[in-house]
């Protein structure tokens, strides 16, 4: 507690703070947001592995808050996002302790090579069309759904960066859920998961607690700002995030 208000004012905290708003916001409308956070943990002095953990302190700050945010307008979608949520938890639980065993120069190519795969998939798929009376949640699609965000668990507990892309591609044409009901299920399902990997770097040490808690300011502020907007502003506004986001994340890999 004395580090962290001893390191509250300084410019550092202001940093991450201000980042984390931003990707508290895209995190919560789109995705991408940890191409920001995570960057600029490294940036500061963490190791990738560090980095990488410190990270989930405020995404999983930040999901919940945002799940609350989408509650508060009466956008949930339980028991599905619950069901799929523990799926992913059991892989995430994978994915974070693959995260830790790997070198950090590993770690930033598979980095680049899986972004830009994710940038190449949501650059070049059709406008989305969703209508609520079309939502398949239940029988077959809600065990493939289940089955799905086992292996997105992994990935999520491993990296987590661009996973609200790809889950916002999925939900919509697999369950036919409207973007901002995609939105609000993929909130309540990486806060799931998170913290089962925000489990698994603590036990092995990889949290900076008093990083991962300035950052949170900004993550959860950004979060609920985004939750309740993206609900007024409906499918419109985060579609364009989307498309904002990935054409940031593709400048940054080409030019950076």
């Amino acid at each position: 507690m004395t580090a962290l208000l001893a390191t509250a004012f300084d410019w550092n905290s202001l940093l991450l703070i201000a980042v984390g708003f931003v990707a508290g916001f895209v995190n919560t409308i789109a995705g991408g947001g940890t191409l920001l956070t995570l960057p600029t943990l490294i940036f500061l002095g963490l190791p990738p592995a560090l980095a990488n953990g410190t990270n989930r302190v405020a995404i999983f700050l930040q999901t919940v808050s945002a799940t609350a945010g989408f509650k508060s307008k009466g956008v949930a979608d339980f028991p599905f996002s619950l069901y799929c949520g523990i799926s992913a938890l059991l892989g995430a639980l994978i994915g974070a302790q693959i995260a830790i065993d790997i070198s950090g120069d590993l770690f930033k190519k598979i980095l680049s090579i899986i972004m830009i795969i994710v940038v190449m998939m949501i650059a070049f798929v059709p406008k989305i069309k969703a209508h609520d009376n079309l939502v398949r949640k239940t029988g077959r699609h809600l065990w493939l759904s289940v089955l799905v965000f086992f292996f997105f668990g992994i990935y999520g507990g491993f990296l987590n960066a661009g996973i609200g892309l790809v889950i916002l591609v999925f939900l919509p044409y697999f369950n036919k859920m409207s973007l901002v009901r995609s939105n609000a299920a993929k909130v309540a399902i990486v806060s799931i998961y998170t913290l089962g990997a925000l489990v698994v770097f603590a036990l092995n040490d990889s949290i900076d607690w008093v990083y991962g808690l300035i950052l949170s300011v900004g993550n959860v502020s950004g979060a609920w700002l985004s939750s309740r907007w993206s609900v007024a502003k409906g499918d419109g506004l985060v579609r364009k995030a989307m498309m904002v986001v990935v054409i940031i994340m593709a400048i940054r890999l080409w030019f950076f």
